[in-house]
């Protein structure tokens, strides 16, 4: 790739360690994009073991780039995003991939029409990973940060992603029980909750 288009890409990709999720980290502040999907990529990697058919490379490449679309558009909550929040989303990531020097314009659109399909080993531990994350992330943050709807959400969220497999269901049911001892040791506590 040219050196000063490599530069431009960089500078647009950066705007994604700027905006920020509905999401709040251990220590308070409120989560980036870009730590979300550094920490999706990890989670990817390690359990490759559980699923040695897939392409491994190709799932934290899914995992790196699932969230470009919110450069254009900012992180809008699961709860709040409508049908037309995503179809803006997804022009502006097409958009985006057509200005893309070859070969990374063809390749980049192939992995987004994977992703959107759903079809592929690949895309649903991509995906089901994904909702996961934010499940993992909210069980970390103070309960104090989070919104009413969240107490029954945070158990059902994700729940049709990670139906494809055992070891999907079996790593949200644990995320699960984190999830009931949080609000358990909150409500024991005295803290408020909802």
């Amino acid at each position: 790739m040219e050196i000063r288009a490599y530069l431009d890409l960089m500078h647009t990709v950066e705007k994604l360690k700027c905006a920020l999720r509905h999401s709040w980290t251990s220590d308070g502040r409120r989560e980036s994009v870009a730590e979300h999907t550094w920490r999706l990529a990890l989670m990817a990697y390690f359990v490759k073991d559980e699923f040695p058919e897939a392409d491994a490379d190709k799932v934290i490449l899914m995992c790196l780039c699932h969230d470009l679309g919110e450069v254009f558009i900012g992180d809008i909550p699961a709860f709040e995003k409508t049908e037309a929040d995503s179809a803006a989303e997804d022009a502006a990531v097409n958009a985006w991939l057509a200005r893309l020097p070859a070969p990374y314009n063809a390749e980049l659109s192939a992995l987004f029409a994977e992703m959107a399909a759903q079809e592929t080993l690949e895309a649903k531990i991509y995906k089901a990973l994904d909702k996961l994350e934010a499940l993992i992330q909210h069980n970390e943050a103070d309960i104090a940060t989070w919104l009413p709807l969240e107490y029954e959400l945070n158990f059902t969220y994700g729940s049709e992603e990670t139906a494809f497999c055992s070891y999907m269901e079996r790593l949200r049911a644990e995320i699960n029980r984190d999830c009931a001892e949080k609000i358990r040791a909150a409500e024991e506590a005295g803290k408020q909750t909802k």
